[in-house]
């Protein structure tokens, strides 16, 4: 049999044959590839969406820092004040023993100390709860109930043990006595 001698290339029967890979590739790499200058483009307004987010979380921590440190500052005798609140009572149980012989220079010296000490608190924020007018269930911890023909009920009719805030916070709540309107029922009578 006569050998067939037509030289046909090698690259044109094979599919895979390297020549026609490069040629399909270099055909489908163009379509594939951006412009140089419309990914640069991506790429800056990628980097400035992030450093403009960077930016607001620094601003964001330097705000919430400024907050925490004045708030820290503000109350950084919170706890000496709130221990001292027994002491402030027990010296006022004293004053008002003391009381009785207002020309004591006892009762003169304690005088001129809780004038110095009562100073002294305002000048750090210490302020007594008020106690006149009605209940405050925020400001106000109801001991007991009184009935109260005159008035309204949840008047403040004394108070048992002062309260006091530190600025805006609330050391402690003012034990107070609270008046209720009487009961409408008859007492029950009893048979002689």
């Amino acid at each position: 049999m006569p050998e067939d001698t037509d030289p046909k290339p090698q690259s044109d029967l094979d599919p895979t044959s390297p020549t026609q890979e490069t040629g399909a590739n270099s055909q489908a790499a163009p379509a594939e590839e951006l412009d140089p200058w419309e990914e640069l483009e991506r790429d800056a307004a990628k980097w400035k969406e992030l450093s403009l987010r960077t930016a607001a979380e620094m601003e964001n921590l330097r705000k919430r820092t400024s907050r925490e440190r004045e708030e820290a500052v503000r109350y950084a005798n919170q706890r000496l004040l709130e221990d001292l609140l027994p002491v402030i009572d027990n010296f006022e149980m004293g004053m008002a023993a003391a009381a009785q012989d207002q020309s004591s220079m006892i009762y003169i010296g304690m005088d001129m100390v809780r004038r110095q000490l009562n100073d002294f608190l305002a000048s750090q924020g210490l302020e007594e709860v008020p106690t006149n007018g009605l209940f405050d269930h925020n400001l106000h911890d109801a001991v007991a109930q009184e009935d109260c023909a005159a008035g309204e009920e949840g008047r403040i009719l004394r108070v048992t043990r002062r309260g006091f805030r530190l600025r805006d916070r609330l050391l402690r709540p003012a034990s107070v006595v609270v008046s209720k309107l009487p009961s409408a029922e008859p007492a029950p009578q009893q048979e002689v």
